[in-house]
């Protein structure tokens, strides 16, 4: 009856595939697809209005009736400085890189938990928002320009762009602790959805190498308001086999011909066979390699590792990729010349 979103961001998600089409879904829960059920976006998400938006709005252009969703009026607004700060910081420590994927995820928890975050009732307070961020950009002015050497933040342009964002959330904005608890009450199911794995938790995953906010069930309760005791049932989703994205180490990490083929086999059949027949020639990937360099994308060792990973995961051949790469590598070597 009801569906949870618990944690995380807009940095990573599921994959669904239905009647529908296929979706990757980063912030919305995967129950906008159900008619019956009201889905939920909790207190411990890192809220991206304008991407949460966009996201609802392709799917209900794929033909998904419009979904029933409630916003936590205590949910906190991932600033666009937040998103700034990540890639300053990534850029800052170059072959160091943590490999994020410059969402914002990281500088958000960090605001949240300093208590200089933006909770979603307070953009409806004029006042209270103008003064406050005023404050806060003081503050994030003297790392960006102290330290990054980057333009300064205008509170007044951000103060615009939050107003414009209240607008959009506004039809969504209520109390969902309220809502959740009431709904236990009257014995509906609500399923509270998390994002990410176990291994990318920061007190039981592979720290530093991790998220910034907790991936495992336990932290469910707390964002969505339950008492421990009411939880009937956890389900653990288990993986084939692991992956990981990001920089740092990955110690059962597999290369060569046994790699290809885990990743051949775990990709969904359907998606595989599409795969194959459309699938260009490695060389013709290669130079949109180059293209996205000239733009930058490619600037960081964490984006060509993901670069690399998205390839395989489309299922190219390990070898193929690795020539590729190798070649890119090269030309980034001789200037681009």
């Amino acid at each position: 009856d009801v569906v949870v979103r618990f944690q995380g961001g807009a940095n990573a998600g599921h994959t669904i595939i239905n009647d529908f089409g296929r979706f990757a879904l980063h912030t919305l829960p995967s129950g906008v697809f159900s008619p019956k059920a009201t889905n939920v976006i909790a207190s411990g998400v890192a809220l991206d209005i304008r991407k949460l938006v966009s996201e609802l709005k392709a799917v209900e252009d794929a033909g998904v009736p419009t979904p029933r969703l409630l916003v936590s009026e205590r949910c906190q607004v991932l600033m666009p400085y937040h998103v700034l700060l990540d890639a300053y910081e990534e850029e800052r420590l170059s072959d160091k890189a943590f490999g994020s994927t410059k969402s914002g995820i990281g500088p958000f928890y960090s605001d949240k938990y300093a208590k200089i975050g933006f909770q979603l009732c307070e953009l409806f307070d004029d006042a209270l928002l103008k003064e406050r961020l005023e404050k806060v950009c003081a503050l994030k002015n003297a790392v960006i320009t102290g330290l990054y050497h980057k333009p300064a933040l205008d509170p007044l342009e951000l103060f615009a762009e939050l107003l414009e964002q209240r607008e959009l959330i506004r039809p969504y904005r209520a109390d969902t602790l309220t809502f959740v608890r009431e709904a236990l009450d009257a014995d509906k199911s609500v399923l509270l959805e998390g994002q990410l794995g176990t291994m990318k938790d920061p007190d039981l995953g592979i720290y530093p190498m991790v998220t910034s906010s907790h991936t495992v069930a336990a932290y469910g309760c707390i964002s969505a308001g339950i008492p421990p005791a009411q939880l009937r049932e956890i389900v653990a989703v288990t993986k084939a086999y692991s992956s990981s994205v990001g920089a740092g180490p990955f110690v059962s990490e597999l290369f060569g011909d046994e790699a290809e083929e885990l990743r051949r086999r775990g990709v969904d059949r359907a998606l595989w066979e599409e795969a194959l027949e459309e699938m260009p020639d490695p060389a013709e990937i290669l130079d949109k390699l180059i293209q996205k360099r000239c733009r930058g994308d490619l600037s960081d060792p964490g984006e060509r590792r993901r670069t690399s990973d998205a390839l395989l995961r489309r299922g190219f051949a390990w070898r193929d990729v690795k020539a590729a790469m190798g070649r890119y590598a090269e030309m980034e070597e001789d200037g681009w010349e």
